[in-house]
């Protein structure tokens, strides 16, 4: 009954919207309308002449109704033409300009003019030079946008060394992602994935950085976004092919410690286009140390377990996608998009046993950890004849199962079985989501949002002999936003969200009410400098990972178990930005300040003597910060890069609960890259990041700190790439020791995890590629357990 009420809370709304709005379509006449296309050529040489200047004109009053430039083979595409009789001008520097007659009808709004040759001017310039690329980084009233596209050392990696180089982002060694010291939700093309919620960390790597085409950083996300991630939003936009034909890439990595493959092909034949990507990697089982310490006390007798061993950790993923898009005329489009993914984590390990340091033995372990999801939406979206207005309707189907077994074999020193543990634990995930759109330009400087969306979540978990966890949760949401200009340098985006969630489980029923505000305030000054304050209130309800009673033996020391009593994260953030352009050079800088309130923590527990990590609301946090990156030019083509983020660390913790980080602690992380592009093709890229320590309320990390290089060549004219990349080559092992402390139980961890990598990369590129962006669904309002925590040996990502 309650699925129902959400859904039709939703419905009325997109029918308000209708009824406030009738030019968004309904029993509108949309008139057909075409594109047309030409290509441009020198007419000597027979060669494209790209950059050529291209515009449409009507022949009865000579007005401008379209135009643009063409592309490096000469190709341009002019959309949204109206049936009507036009002269096309084609003009250059050097070149004679050039008019065509042209006349479309509704019977045949499609025009293909063909080729046309441009005869040069009798004082023609012996050589013209010109270069048209975007800045890597744009700053946007509510975002930062890191162009990868324009990045060319990007060539042969995946998206987490795109992620590295993204300002106000941290990765760790792992690939995991924060944003200011907490962590984020990261988006595809504006919409969430099933294997992102298993792990952002194996997501992004197995995503080649050659199909990105650019980062969005939402660090204040208006209304329209989903309320999840206290520090905001990563939104991943990859490249989109609109191409006439066949177009495609072909990645390659193989090296030292993983290999990887990509192939993606597009074909588009009038308004109907079919893309499909195929993509795998495999990681070499590399042998890593773990050595576990806990101890507890109980009864006044303190007793230590020392786990010492060794593990070969293997990862192997695969994904599939097949998208289709169709437009029915300039103003109709649908598409559809299905995506698997399949993940593999596991391996044996083996560790010498001491209890008060004396050896009691040796274990033999086993583990897999799989899980497999499925992504299917499909999307509808109308336009109208007034630019801006759009209006959209989205449905979405996410499934997954994941699947965590092992094996603890345990014996005594000669041989004699002291214990046999294994186990066996499948989670599946189901969500249902709908969601409609609508934007309404009043002006040129207004700009209105309204939407309705209802989420239906299923979560089912088998983790004992007859013991089944089922949780449920629906999400109603609406909201809408306005933006406009107070002056002609001030412009303003504030909007209201409002969400309902009813969760019911087998461990009992909640349901709470809120409310997320949003407002952006961004002056311009002297056209290069930019100010920005901003406000919001976010939220983060906590994922499978966190809410599962399954309880995970899998290491001999301590136990795993998530906790279905998690209360969502309530955080609101205020920022101050300032961000300018010099003779070339980018500056972006940021304070912040976040209140969290029930801030979700790993928590390590003394039960009957024996440690439990699981999660908790441990209090409320307060955290002040900083944030600079900066982009310098010494030569031409040579770039240097840096970006420095530091924050604090603060917690007011529940009474009931014992912690060794009580104060305030700073984090601080520096990353600082170098890139050159020379003669021929080649490419030099070098860089480094530092990690300071990362604090819980529970527990410390030490600081991290790993470096690398790569080299690249363009061949096959351009169209491929091959490069060699190393990651730490001076030192085979990276040490991370955790430190964690709680009532009656200490607990050290040291990983000496094997980075050190030598890879060879190849990428090419075959047909035109053209982007474009599609409005997709986008569900941004779970908490995902971006460590994995599950007591694994070996666990570390490798």
């Amino acid at each position: 009954m309650k699925r129902i009420l959400l859904l039709s809370i939703g419905l009325i709304f997109m029918l308000n919207a209708k009824a406030q709005f009738p030019g968004m379509g309904g029993g509108q006449k949309v008139t057909v309308t075409g594109r047309i296309n030409a290509i441009i050529l020198d007419s000597l040489t027979n060669k494209p002449v790209d950059y050529a200047t291209v515009s449409l004109l009507k022949v009865k009053d000579g007005k401008a109704v379209n135009g643009g430039v063409t592309d490096e083979k000469g190709k341009i595409v002019l959309q949204n033409v109206a049936p009507d009789e036009y002269k096309l001008t084609i003009g250059f520097m050097g070149y004679k300009t050039k008019t065509i007659l042209i006349k479309t009808t509704p019977e045949k709004p499609d025009y293909n003019v063909g080729s046309i040759n441009l005869s040069s001017t009798a004082n023609t310039l012996k050589e013209v030079s010109i270069v048209g690329q975007k800045a890597v980084v744009e700053n946007k009233i509510d975002r930062l946008v890191y162009n990868a596209e324009a990045d060319a050392t990007n060539a042969g990696g995946d998206a987490t060394d795109v992620m590295r180089k993204v300002p106000m982002l941290s990765v760790d060694i792992n690939g995991n992602v924060q944003l200011r010291g907490s962590s984020v939700r990261v988006l595809i093309n504006g919409k969430p994935s099933g294997t992102m919620a298993n792990s952002v960390a194996d997501a992004l790597k197995m995503l080649p950085a050659d199909q990105i085409k650019s980062v969005e950083v939402i660090t204040n996300p208006s209304a329209k976004y989903d309320a999840e991630g206290s520090g905001g939003i990563i939104n991943i936009i990859t490249k989109k092919s609109n191409a006439e034909g066949v177009s495609g890439s072909v990645n390659a990595t193989t090296g030292t410690r993983q290999n990887a493959g990509a192939f993606n092909l597009t074909a588009k034949t009038g308004r109907f286009s079919v893309n499909t990507a195929l993509g795998t990697q495999i990681a070499y089982p590399q042998e890593s140390r773990v050595v576990f310490f806990n101890q507890t006390t109980a009864n006044n007798v303190t007793t230590g377990v020392l786990q010492d061993g060794t593990s070969d950790w293997t990862r192997q993923a695969y994904n599939g996608s097949l998208g289709l898009d169709y437009d029915f005329n300039a103003y109709n489009n649908i598409s559809t998009n299905a995506k698997y993914t399949r993940f593999y984590n596991g391996g044996p390990g083996s560790s010498a046993i001491f209890n008060n340091n004396t050896p009691s033995g040796n274990i033999i372990s086993s583990t897999d950890m799989s899980n497999g999801n499925l992504d299917w939406n499909m999307d509808y979206k109308l336009t109208t004849k007034k630019p801006g207005e759009e209006f959209s309707i989205s449905g979405q189907l996410t499934t997954g199962k994941n699947t965590n077994e092992f094996v603890n074999d345990y014996k005594t020193a000669s041989g004699t079985p002291l214990s046999y543990i294994a186990s066996n634990n499948v989670g599946e995930n189901k969500e249902y989501t709908a969601q409609t759109d609508y934007i309404y330009p009043f002006s040129k400087t207004v700009t209105f949002e309204a939407g309705g969306k209802a989420i239906f979540r299923n979560i089912q978990s088998q983790y004992g002999a007859g013991q089944d966890f089922d949780y449920t949760q629906n999400v109603g949401a609406a909201y809408s936003t306005i933006a406009f200009n107070l002056t002609k340098k001030i412009q303003f985006k504030g909007g209201l969200r409002a969400e309902y969630t009813d969760i019911s489980s087998t461990v009992g029923k909640n349901d709470y009410f809120n409310l997320f505000p949003s407002a952006i305030l961004s002056q311009t000054i002297k056209g290069k400098t930019t100010l920005k304050l901003a406000y919001n209130r976010r939220v983060q309800r906590p994922s499978l990972a966190y809410l599962n009673p399954f309880l995970n033996k899998s290491n001999l020391s301590f136990d795993f178990q998530g906790n279905p009593d998690l209360a969502p994260e309530l955080s609101d953030n205020f920022e101050f930005g300032y961000s300018t352009y010099i003779k070339g050079s980018i500056i972006n800088a940021s304070i912040f300040y976040r209140n969290t309130q029930n801030i979700i923590e790993a928590l390590n527990k003394n039960v009957g003597g024996r440690i439990l990590s699981t999660f908790e609301n441990v209090g409320t946090t307060e955290s002040y910060g900083f944030n600079l990156f900066a982009s310098y030019n010494p030569l031409p083509k040579w770039t240097l890069m840096s970006n420095i983020a530091i924050n604090t660390y603060e917690i007011k913790s529940r009474p009931d609960i014992q912690g060794m980080n009580e104060g305030t602690f700073l984090n601080y992380n520096f990353f600082m890259r170098s890139a050159n592009s020379f003669k021929g093709g080649w490419s030099l890229e070098l860089f480094g990041v530092l990690n300071s320590p990362r604090y819980t309320y529970q527990s410390k990390t030490e600081p991290m700190v790993f470096y690398g290089a790569a080299v690249k060549k363009d061949i096959l004219n351009k169209k491929g790439t091959i490069g060699l990349n190393v990651l730490n080559p001076f030192k085979r092992d990276l040490h991370i020791e955790t430190v964690t402390q709680g009532e009656n139980n200490y607990q050290s961890q040291n990983i000496y995890y094997p980075l050190r990598s030598f890879g060879l990369n190849f990428s090419y590129k075959f047909g035109k590629l053209k982007f474009t962006e599609k409005k997709k669904i986008k569900n941004d309002d779970i908490k995902q357990d971006q460590n994995q925590q599950g007591g694994q040996m070996g666990g570390v990502q490798q």
